[in-house]
């Protein structure tokens, strides 16, 4: 996930320019945002994720005083567990299903599915249901990122469980889930393996697994108009790295991790064995922990459209890269303090959460 307790901003950041952005304040009041999703039902309301296990629901403009959804006896916001993905059914708005992903009482990973109420003012707890588990070795490094992508199948990042360097070798085993992109189809009453999944016949394997080779996969996000997928991959002592997957991606990716790091070798001696190049990497004298965005699709800001937004936990810089190429380059946009996530809204516009300090600011033209 994310390097919580890094709070001083790291020297050498980038001095490039990007388009003139600026961040105005939309929300306040909030506390240790760790997602912002949108229902895709015409509604334009924005539903927020807090760690502590509590989703609250902006409708203009507005944080409603009531809760959406009161999940705070199952988790409990502690380092860098707790409430930490949310994603709404693509068939919200008839189906009214949502999906959370959450660390247990015990620190294990939970992915479970709930039904809003006819009126859609908050979740049901009674219809709380449970999808997917997963047990986790240590502490840290439980992914986050929860979506649906074009195929209507729904996404979980997992990292590689945690501690440091990889030491149970999560990321390159084919056998466990972490480390790993996942992928499920929930359009019945439970989670199974998504058709087409690249280890589903393969003896040992995970069946869950669309791509693996994953350090801990904080954000990840989809372009809503090319359909590409792009993970931001947070590193450890090196390189923080951006993967980018095309949409006709059949899956079964390796990132390489723990093998490599961004593009050099993380093990002594490593070789190339097949593994997907980053599109973007940076070092640790420009920040230690990425917070990925999304591809801009808005209409607010011309001049940002199809670069890809995304920032740094300990700097609070945040960027803009053109998403085309191998090889994509970055720009300064701004800084903000502690990013910890991003979230669009139903237009595309983007927004960005401030961890410390509960404000959610929207992306603008300067």
């Amino acid at each position: 996930m994310l390097a919580w307790g890094v709070a001083a901003l790291l020297a050498g950041a980038s001095a490039q320019t990007a388009p003139a952005v600026t961040f105005e304040p939309f929300v306040s009041g909030l506390k240790q945002v760790t997602a912002i999703a949108h229902a895709g039902d015409g509604s334009n309301r924005l539903y927020v994720a807090q760690q502590d296990g509590r989703v609250r629901m902006i409708e203009n403009g507005e944080i409603r005083n009531s809760l959406f959804l009161d999940a705070q006896k199952l988790t409990r916001a502690d380092g860098e567990r707790g409430l930490i993905g949310l994603a709404f059914d693509p068939e919200y708005k008839t189906n009214r299903r949502l999906y959370v992903h959450y660390t247990d009482l015990n620190g294990d990973t939970v992915l479970a599915r709930y039904t809003a109420t006819p009126d859609f003012s908050r979740a049901e707890a009674a219809s709380a249901k449970t999808l997917f588990t997963a047990k986790q070795p240590y502490s840290n490094h439980n992914g986050g990122q929860l979506a649906f992508g074009p195929d209507g199948f729904l996404y979980l990042g997992l990292g590689d469980g945690g501690s440091g360097g990889d030491p149970k070798n999560n990321g390159q085993d084919l056998g466990s889930p972490l480390g790993k992109l996942l992928r499920f189809d929930v359009s019945g009453d439970a989670a199974k393996p998504a058709a087409g999944n690249p280890f589903v016949n393969r003896a040992g394997a995970n069946p869950n697994i669309w791509a693996y080779g994953l350090r801990n996969p904080w954000r990840f996000s989809f372009d809503r108009e090319g359909g590409g997928l792009v993970i931001a991959d947070v590193g450890q002592n090196s390189f923080e790295e951006v993967d980018f997957q095309p949409r006709a991606s059949k899956g079964g990716e390796n990132y390489g991790w723990r093998v490599r790091e961004g593009r050099e070798c993380f093990e002594k001696g490593c070789t190339d064995k097949g593994f997907v190049e980053p599109v973007l990497v940076y070092g640790r004298t420009e920040g230690q922990s990425i917070t990925g965005g999304y591809v801009y699709r808005g209409k607010a800001i011309p001049a940002l459209k199809g670069q890809y937004v995304f920032a740094d936990f300990a700097t609070g810089t945040v960027w803009a890269a053109p998403a085309q190429g191998n090889t994509w380059e970055k720009k300064t946009l701004g800084k903000v303090a502690n990013p910890s996530t991003f979230g669009e809204d139903e237009a595309g516009e983007v927004y960005v959460a401030e961890y410390g300090s509960g404000r959610i600011l929207k992306l603008a033209q300067k």
